[in-house]
């Protein structure tokens, strides 16, 4: 380990440890932060009431949700976050896309016709009514990769501007264990990265080939998504710096398109291999979208306990407050109040910020608590965020993130998301150790999970971010009984009415992570150093840049 900390936590809600040294360990027996969860529980219960009416963004639920919140900020003595306001606004606009018909992909030995939602999804970000490309040449660029840390350029050499690229999803480690991470799915795998880079390299479309395995789930997941109108954050630009259309075809199409290029299957397999240069399809596609735009207003919540002598750096903890609101009854319910989704995680927040207050001796460093609009559209509230930073992003120590904590007692274990990215494992790894527990990677990596919630939008500015996930190995019934309550909730209740608070809850396994989540945070707020990326993490060179190294 590359650095040194000092556990010393004097005077925890009352608890005095004197004599503390660098080299002492406390004893794992002590309470090592001053949380107990009794608050918590009234917190999430009235977060997870049908009197918040789902928390959705834009409805009676959002004013309602960000008063409370505002409220129990107060109530803690925390300062405004925003100059001297508790909000900050977040821009939307409602896109509903709608492509004019099929995609026909053309040359002069024929033509493929995709039909809509069958064989392919299209929508734009433009704030346009209409957006369209016209005699679009269409060429494959692999895995729609540059990343110069792992030697990798699949537009080296190539002018894609007015052109359609088609791409690959995940990235070449999935196929290919000795390039990029392996199995662990770098960001460059996904798929909002293949429509980032492609518009940062003047393309006017960009179409992913759908595939089970690597994306992780089906196309059934990409249909249903893209076949709704999506929230996207209302730029300045108009979202005109984005493709002109972006979208996805089915794996059975582009075998289709390949056969009509005259080029074989075997590409997919080349475009994992080093040295793979782009292929013109020698095929053209023109697609007119039509577009019913609605802009509105959010807002994310922020409060700050300001330092001591270092009160210019930032360590934030975030949760996003919101969730679907109302929408199709199931069993009678039509209310979605995501109770572990993320009242759960905004309850924490607000149990932690109040296990800061009551410290005697108060950080080094300020702590911004922070809690972001939009997840459930996209991660949107904290992407303003970090696009709008309220304290600069090279002043800013850490994220660390909570969303969705589950109430199945005790775990021996806890999954770091993303372990391996950052230094702030090993300080999740010392706090764990003091509770007894071990910590573990994610089981699925290929699924790219550490870029699904919010903390990712920190780490793509460059702040590390530290994301859990509760473990599986319950201290009363082990391995088997913790994941079959995983999948019972991700079955049963995950995005339904049925996410839902109960006086019932154990909630001694959220009260030891709130409890490793405040130590985590609390040491960080005592330190001079600031934590790094490890070597090979996608987001290091530009945390290194932002510091000025």
């Amino acid at each position: 380990m590359k650095f040194k900390r000092i556990f010393c936590y004097a005077a925890l809600f009352g608890l005095i440890l004197t004599g503390c040294k660098k080299s002492e360990k406390l004893e794992r027996d002590v309470p090592l932060s001053p949380i107990d969860g009794k608050v918590f529980s009234t917190q999430i219960a009235a977060l997870a009431s049908d009197s918040l009416e789902g928390r959705k963004p834009f409805s009676t639920g959002e004013e309602k949700t960000i008063q409370f919140l505002k409220t129990e900020f107060e109530k803690l003595g925390l300062k405004p976050g925003n100059g001297d306001s508790y909000f900050q606004k977040v821009p939307m606009v409602d896109i509903m896309s709608k492509p004019s018909g099929s995609l026909v992909i053309k040359n002069k030995k024929g033509k493929v016709t995709l039909k809509y939602l069958d064989d392919f999804v299209a929508a734009s970000r433009r704030v346009q009514e209409q957006v369209k490309i016209e005699n679009s040449e269409l060429v494959f660029a692999g895995y729609g990769i540059v990343a110069p840390e792992y030697g990798w350029n699949d537009y080296e050499g190539l002018d894609v501007k007015g052109k359609t690229v088609v791409v690959m999803v995940n990235d070449p480690g999935f196929v290919d264990s000795t390039l990029f991470k392996g199995k662990t799915m770098t960001y460059y795998g996904r798929w909002t990265y293949k429509f980032e880079e492609a518009a940062r390299q003047g393309a006017a479309g960009v179409l992913i080939i759908h595939d089970t395995k690597p994306a992780s789930y089906g196309w059934a997941v990409v249909r249903s998504g893209w076949s709704k109108s999506k929230l996207y954050l209302d730029s300045e630009d108009n979202n005109m710096s984005r493709a002109n259309v972006e979208g996805w075809i089915t794996s059975e199409s582009a075998k289709k398109l390949f056969q009509l290029s005259g080029v074989s299957d075997s590409l997919l397999i080349k475009a994992g291999q080093k040295g793979f240069k782009p292929v013109a399809l020698n095929l053209k596609t023109s697609l007119v979208i039509n577009n019913k735009i609605k802009k509105s207003t959010s807002n994310n919540v922020l409060a700050l306990l300001p330092g001591t002598d270092r009160k210019d750096e930032y360590i934030i903890y975030s949760a996003h407050w919101d969730h679907f609101g109302k929408g199709e009854a199931i069993s009678g319910d039509s209310i979605y109040n995501g109770a572990a989704d993320n009242a759960s995680g905004t309850a924490a927040l607000l149990e932690i910020a109040s296990a800061f207050t009551k410290l005697k001796k108060k950080p080094s460093r300020s702590i911004l608590f922070l809690s972001v609009t939009a997840e459930e559209q996209g991660l949107l509230g904290s992407e303003y965020y970090t696009s709008h930073p309220v304290y600069p992003v090279n002043k800013t120590v850490a994220d660390i993130n909570m969303d969705v904590l589950q109430p199945f007692g005790k775990m021996k274990d806890i999954i770091l998301v993303g372990k391996g990215q950052s230094d702030l494992d090993d300080y999740a790894d010392e706090a764990a150790a003091r509770q007894g527990r071990t910590t573990r990677g994610e089981p699925n990596p290929s699924g790219g999970w550490y870029f699904r919630s919010d903390h990712f939008n920190f780490a793509k500015v460059g702040i590390p971010a530290l994301y859990i996930e509760n473990g599986s190995v319950s201290v009363e019934h082990g391995e088997a009984w913790g994941e079959a309550q995983k999948k019972d909730y991700n079955d049963n209740r995950y995005h339904s009415p049925a996410d839902e608070y109960s006086t019932s809850w154990d909630i001694s396994g959220i009260i030891e992570d709130m409890q490793l989540l405040f130590n985590v945070g609390y040491s960080l707020s005592n330190e001079a150093t600031f934590p790094g990326w490890k070597k090979g993490s996608e987001f290091k060179a530009v945390r290194e840049k932002s510091l000025g190294k």
